[in-house]
């Protein structure tokens, strides 16, 4: 697996007055996405929190709309990781609707231990698992 891609449909609380998707919701969207992603890898979030006591948090978020969806469009965020540390890792998602980009996020997630706040090294079975998201052409 390189890329991950889910499928989402637009719904009134996702937009504003005019029927146009709210900035703040494409962050939402991708959460869920990377969510997705992970369990589709085999695995999921919640482990790493109950197995590790760690958690993802988004260190760094850019998001650039290129264009607006709107009410009831169906479309789909690819995500794909473009850089893997020992305690940090890269994601691009693209929300594609129609083979057209209507929006892109580039996210920095770290790895920080729940009780301390502190970065820590992914434990060596997420290490792994994160790397299936290397696309094949690197």
């Amino acid at each position: 697996m390189t890329t991950h891609s889910i499928h989402f449909r637009v719904y009134y609380e996702d937009t504003d007055a005019n029927g146009i998707v709210y900035h703040a919701r494409y962050l939402v969207f991708a959460e869920r996405a990377r969510t997705e992603t992970i369990r589709s890898l085999g695995s999921s979030v919640l482990e790493l929190v109950n197995k590790h006591k760690l958690i993802f948090v988004v260190r760094d978020i850019t998001l650039s709309c290129k264009k607006p969806l709107r009410l009831d469009d169906l479309f789909s965020v690819q995500t794909e990781l473009t850089k893997l540390g020992a305690a940090s890792c890269d994601m691009r998602q693209t929300i594609v609707k129609d083979s057209q980009i209507y929006a892109l996020i580039n996210v920095r997630l770290a790895c920080v231990h729940l009780e301390t706040n502190r970065p820590v090294k992914f434990p060596m079975v997420w290490y792994h698992l994160l790397q299936k998201l290397i696309p094949l052409h690197e």
